[in-house]
């Protein structure tokens, strides 16, 4: 892959530009057959990663080909999670994008990375999985869209409720009115993190490259608690909790709810309540998010979604992590934690009819996709949707202040400051190809 192309990238992501520029690739496109052997590359080999690589390892008509993660000691585990595979260990993910036998990716990295490395990689003609958010910002979530159509690829985000079950059954039934119009659906995310204390620069540990690591991130000294997993809670390279965990439940809300576009009006407070240490992002938030539909009632939405990281007390009935909706004639609690219930506007039990649909699990849909040419159930452009809202709410408790965010050209209008959060800088000099 050219120096051109990832430099490219950067510069369009950060001067925020309407459209992407056509890239031109020379890594094979060919899509693979009903009977076809899809070979894999899997980026990041953290505990996700591992994950997806046991997953797809063990998944029919799969070879997987290579893991690569700049940590030479993670890049081990995910060759031994590989089964019975044996897979090239590499530490730069254009080693895989490069080699035209790839036919698609997983991208279990730090946040900071998931749209530059699935850009990258539908510019290179892979088929990607990217675990959510699928972005770090929202100018970077549109790019990604715009880069999985220009190349005709296929992106399944990681949000895996879109292939359960009973998830899929509770959203029909909300969709036949069971509870009448859904008017407002709430979600959250209570559960405790812990304190990541306080630490200081020191050098990266043996065998990491850690220059490769922060990649396309502006640069920041080595600090512990902002390494592995820790990453999440720091600005420069995850996206908090709500892009962590919330953006399952947010996800979810916004699937049974109905709404197909982002929303207008965001309002959030939230801040460090319980843990004085070295995190950025809230340890307890709310953000409620309005869609106006045409302005008249019975059109407007709402979805609201609360964050605590510091409790294990969850919502109704004790769910850690779940969703609520609200309907004209009851309401529905659901969760992946397997519940599915109904009220009606009296607040009695209704019986739930029908059963749950035949589903395939997330990453065989993945697969199925490639095959087929059928869009997967985590379509990139339903993941950029929810990914947004994170990305909205995370901005609106960092500032303060409610934002009015424009679906169309995904701005927000009349603040410059909160509009340049839109977007990030990025540095340059990780494109060049120092690692081979």
């Amino acid at each position: 892959m050219s120096t051109r192309n990832r430099r490219t990238f950067l510069k369009q992501a950060s001067t925020g530009l309407a459209g992407a520029a056509v890239l031109t690739h020379t890594a094979s496109t060919r899509a693979a057959g009903a009977n076809d052997r899809i070979v894999i590359g899997a980026i990041g080999c953290g505990g996700q990663g591992r994950s997806l690589i046991e997953r797809f390892s063990g998944a029919q008509g799969v070879e997987l080909a290579y893991v690569c993660d700049p940590d030479a000691g993670r890049a081990a585990k995910g060759a031994k999670a590989a089964r019975d595979h044996h897979p090239k260990v590499v530490s730069d993910l254009r080693r895989i994008l490069d080699d035209k036998s790839v036919d698609a990716v997983t991208i279990g990295t730090p946040d900071h990375w998931h749209a530059p490395a699935a850009i990258l990689a539908c510019q290179a003609g892979k088929h990607v999985y990217v675990e959510k958010p699928c972005s770090h910002n929202i100018r970077e979530g549109r790019l990604l869209v715009e880069a999985a159509r220009r190349n005709k690829r296929v992106v399944q985000h990681g949000t895996q409720s879109r292939s359960a079950p009973l998830i899929a059954h509770g959203i029909q039934l909300l969709r036949q009115g069971i509870i009448g119009d859904v008017l407002v659906a709430k979600a959250w995310d209570v559960q405790r993190r812990g304190s990541i204390g306080h630490a200081s620069p020191s050098s990266p540990p043996a065998g990491v490259d850690y220059d490769l690591w922060v990649g396309p991130a502006p640069f920041v000294p080595f600090q512990k608690n902002r390494f592995h997993y820790d990453w999440h809670w720091w600005y420069a390279f995850g996206t908090g909790d709500m892009g962590n965990d919330g953006v399952h439940e947010m996800d979810i809300a916004r699937w049974g709810l109905g709404v197909e576009t982002h929303p207008t009006t965001v309002a959030a407070i939230g801040g460090k309540y319980a843990y004085d240490d070295d995190q950025q992002f809230p340890d307890t938030q709310y953000v409620s998010y309005e869609y106006p539909g045409d302005g008249s009632v019975g059109q407007r939405r709402q979805l609201v979604f609360e964050l605590r990281l510091w409790s294990r007390y969850g919502l109704d009935e004790g769910i850690d992590n779940g969703n609520a909706f609200y309907g004209t004639k009851g309401w529905m609690l659901l969760s992946k934690r397997g519940i599915l219930k109904v009220f009606d506007e009296r607040n009695r039990p209704v019986e739930i009819p029908g059963t749950p649909p035949s589903m395939a699990n997330h990453q065989q849909n993945f697969l199925d996709a490639i095959r087929t040419g059928q869009p997967p159930t985590a379509e990139i452009a339903v993941g950029h949707l929810s990914a947004t809202l994170c990305h909205l709410g995370n901005i609106a408790a960092r500032l303060g202040r409610s934002l009015n965010f424009d679906p169309k050209t995904e701005r927000i209008l009349g603040d410059e400051q909160a509009n340049a959060l839109v977007k990030r800088n990025y540095r340059d000099h990780w494109a060049a190809p120092q690692h081979v």
